[in-house]
């Protein structure tokens, strides 16, 4: 998700270079929230997304409704809403999306028209440990990615990427706020058919002392939190803070994307290829989604 952030950023620099925001360079009172792409605003930049630490103050950003045990299933979009007409109330909607999500047999599909930047769900419960399933079928291509993270609002982040070049692999990573590590990543087979026409479930079990990435009931990686201990830093640079459960699908194939990007997914998109001719937009396929709140740390 770091990367989709940094493509969507050089998508429209020219329009974001007067209200940028970082952690070392606020966004100004009359345009107080700083939100999840670093752009300084008001009204739903302060909602789900909005980053504390670059926002006028910490108390700028709304707060964050608190995490439900869920089970999603895809019979109809009722349960979410828009993004840009989200005013914040998560018991009107459990989900907010950008770009073209289908319903399709009771699943959901995340397209990806020719040209387009592709969809993004964000659930609008924060949890603050626990665990994510997912049932998904990733979608394939060379530089089409498949995304199904937890991201918190300064950037920790906990990721399943799937490049769609690689469809007996799916990636995993972890990021402290936001800071770039590449060393964090790791691949992890998935047995039996390919990631985009077989279902797999793929489970992130989050817990203060450490984090497990779980394929099909196989726990594929652990990281502890005791091997994050930074000498230098003098802290544990460890997934911490309250996060949203995310899934996307993106063109990290972009021409227009870092040329290390574009590597690392593959090479650059076939806007020509099988799924566009066929469908008119690339995809992926996700099935039930359940999310299993953990207790939050004391004082939290």
């Amino acid at each position: 998700m770091v990367r989709l952030v940094t493509s969507l950023l050089a998508l429209s620099a020219t329009a974001w270079a007067a209200a940028s925001c970082s952690a070392s360079s606020q966004c100004p009172k009359d345009k107080p929230c700083c939100s999840q792409y670093g752009e300084c605003g008001t009204g739903a930049y302060c909602l789900g997304g909005c980053d504390p630490q670059s926002s006028f103050s910490v108390e700028s950003c709304a707060p964050m409704p608190v995490c439900e045990n869920r089970s999603y299933k895809w019979d109809d979009l009722d349960n979410t809403i828009l993004n840009t007409k989200y005013l914040g109330n998560a018991s009107d909607a459990d989900w907010t999306y950008s770009g073209f999500p289908k319903v399709e047999d009771g699943n959901l599909l995340m397209t990806m028209p020719k040209k387009t930047v592709g969809t993004l769900f964000a659930n609008n419960h924060y949890i603050w440990y626990g665990k994510v399933s997912g049932k998904i079928k990733s979608s394939r291509g060379q530089g089409v990615v498949t995304a199904f993270i937890l991201l918190s609002d300064v950037k920790d982040e906990i990721d399943y990427e799937f490049v769609g070049a690689d469809l007996t692999n799916v990636q995993t990573n972890y990021y402290w706020q936001g800071v770039l590590d590449w060393h964090n990543s790791g691949n992890a087979s998935v047995d039996g058919a390919d990631t985009f026409d077989t279902w797999h479930t793929y489970e992130i079990d989050w817990q203060p002392d450490q984090t497990r990435w779980i394929v099909d009931g196989d726990v594929k990686r652990t990281l502890k939190k005791s091997d994050t201990w930074n000498e230098t830093a003098n802290r544990y640079q460890y997934p911490q803070t309250p996060a949203r459960l995310q899934m996307s699908l993106w063109p990290a194939g972009q021409a227009s994307n870092a040329q290390g990007t574009i590597d690392w997914a593959g090479g650059e998109i076939d806007w020509d290829s099988e799924d566009i001719k066929d469908k008119g937009y690339y995809y992926a396929t996700f099935g039930q989604i359940d999310v299993e709140c953990y207790d939050p740390p004391l004082g939290g």
